[in-house]
């Protein structure tokens, strides 16, 4: 058993240890599975573009470095620039066959890009991914090379398969406050009433620091959902005319998804000096999952 580099839709890479399956694309340093065994645990959308310049509709986009259109709402394209953009494989661990891990670094800087009036600054973004059957982990890290600082966004955008997303409930986020930006008129200051629950479109940017746990009943099975170096939890599910309006989205795939995204957006966003690094990690784990090799 050993990974193997892909070539098509993208370069990048994949393995099937096991009944498993992982997978990561060099464009957008895009992780598009994670499967340890059973069901698939991140989704993509069957209608996904899977086209140089479009984004990947599904698994975990980069959003760097602003989130939507960043926080005065005009930037263009939408969650950034690095999701568009192959990055550099420089580095592949393969301990497949002796413990069912694989771990894949990438980096991008603005010398592999074209020019971005709308982040002119010298960076260097560095991915991460582990893949392992009792965990997946994505860390993502931004450095300063030039000699100002810069202030950005940033988000790890996951896209999680669940069985029918009126039935999840999402714990830790308890009275926490949250801005809904659902139906395209954002309110503040709304605080978590009990679990999360997804009975029409949701968009909301949560302070929350810690752990969440997605309990998915139709399946019978947890996902517990950690971070670092993250001061927001976004939560998103189109609904059905937010998903009938998207053309890389199935009008029924709202209920197959739920994204649960580690971020540091608005008044969040971090700022660098020059020579500074930041480092943001997600960690997804089934509970009680008893992996087979």
């Amino acid at each position: 058993m050993s990974h193997e580099i892909i070539t098509n839709p993208f370069a990048g890479v994949e393995a099937h240890p096991g009944t498993g399956h992982y997978g990561v694309y060099d464009y957008g340093a895009h992780v598009y599975a994670w499967q340890p065994q059973g069901r698939p645990v991140l989704w993509m959308s069957a209608k996904s573009m899977y086209e140089s310049g479009q984004p990947l509709r599904g698994g975990v986009p980069v959003a760097f470095p602003w989130f939507g259109m960043g926080a005065q709402g005009s930037l263009k394209p939408v969650h950034g620039f690095a999701r568009l953009y192959p990055w550099n494989r420089y580095y592949v661990d393969d301990t497949l066959d002796r413990n069912g891990r694989l771990v894949v670094e990438y980096q991008l800087d603005r010398t592999k890009i074209e020019h971005q009036p709308n982040f002119p600054h010298a960076f260097m973004v560095m991915l991460r991914v582990i893949f392992t059957p009792d965990y997946l982990q994505i860390g993502l890290k931004v450095n300063n090379a030039g000699d100002e600082p810069f202030t950005f966004e940033e988000a790890l955008h996951t896209y999680i398969a669940v069985g029918d997303v009126r039935h999840v409930s999402v714990e830790g986020l308890e009275g926490k406050p949250y801005l809904e930006r659902a139906g395209g008129a954002s309110v503040a200051n709304c605080v978590q009433d009990g679990v999360v629950q997804i009975t029409a479109e949701t968009d909301r940017i949560y302070r929350h620091h810690g752990t969440v746990v997605l309990d998915d009943p139709t399946w019978g099975r947890k996902l517990h959902i950690s971070k670092e170096g993250s001061a927001n939890t976004v939560v998103w599910n189109p609904w059905t005319a937010k998903a009938e309006a998207m053309p890389d989205f199935g009008n029924d795939e709202w209920m197959g998804m739920i994204c649960i995204e580690a971020a540091n957006v608005l008044d969040n966003a971090i700022t660098l000096a020059p020579g500074e690094t930041h480092l943001m990690r997600q960690r997804l784990s089934l509970v009680g999952l008893q992996p087979t090799l």
